[in-house]
């Protein structure tokens, strides 16, 4: 077996999902020992799952490690080479599904214990703290501008090794100060794979998906990746 940009972006993104998704599980699933350690702890294991991801997926062939389909996109109309969209994307997804799956099994005898189907959607999915289409876009559009734009300053100079470490404080950064009103979504593969593995897996117990809402996190992520790829254009940065 061989690594590719493919199979880095793919096992980068199960790895984010698992310690991402696996942070919320462990802080919300009844019995587990992290229960009900709150939104600090949510917000640092997401930042060190995408620090991780990106270790991960260069690790397996990916140098450029986006593993969320809006860094992809908005490298696409930054650069103008749409190459790599459909096969970064496919992978992303593929890798975020599979990467919630584990999740399922490590937390196995927890699924039938907790009661709250909001909160087993909610170890997979994002959902608006209040439901505002308009509320939510411009959360999701925002936050993703400001991963995008102040994770391309990291990269500017000299690689020196440190911007993985960088973008995990960055994501901690957005978790904490822009999470609130969807729950930071700012990565489509994060949310859609996961919520299909929701929809597809036996777990005890479990409600619906809402898919009513799942087009907001797909959505807009992709309109703040591609305006914030417009402004570092329109900045010749």
């Amino acid at each position: 077996m061989q690594t590719s940009t493919f199979i880095g972006e793919l096992i980068g993104t199960l790895v984010l999902i698992l310690l991402g998704d696996g942070v919320v599980a462990n802080v919300l699933l009844k019995g587990s020992k992290g229960e009900n350690a709150g939104w600090i702890a949510i917000t640092a294991g997401w930042a060190f799952a995408v620090m991780s991801g990106i270790f991960v997926a260069q690790k397996f062939g990916s140098s450029a490690a986006h593993i969320n389909p809006a860094v992809t996109v908005a490298m696409a109309v930054k650069t103008g080479d749409w190459t790599n969209v459909v096969p970064f994307i496919s992978a992303q997804l593929i890798g975020a599904f599979l990467g919630a799956v584990l999740v399922w099994l490590v937390y196995l005898p927890h699924w039938n214990i907790t009661e709250d189907k909001g909160v087993k959607l909610g170890i997979f999915a994002t959902a608006p703290a209040v439901r505002h289409t308009t509320g939510n876009i411009l959360s999701e559009v925002i936050g993703t501008m400001v991963l995008i734009i102040a994770s391309s300053s990291f990269y500017s100079s000299p690689d020196s090794g440190y911007g993985p470490l960088l973008v995990g404080f960055l994501v901690w950064s957005i978790g904490l100060s822009l999470g609130g009103p969807t729950g930071y979504a700012i990565n489509p593969a994060r949310d859609l794979g996961p919520r299909i593995a929701h929809a597809l897996l036996p777990i005890s117990g479990k409600g619906a998906n809402d898919w009513g809402y799942a087009w907001i996190p797909i959505i807009g992520p992709i309109i703040g990746g591609a305006l914030a790829a417009l402004l570092l254009n329109a900045f010749h940065v």
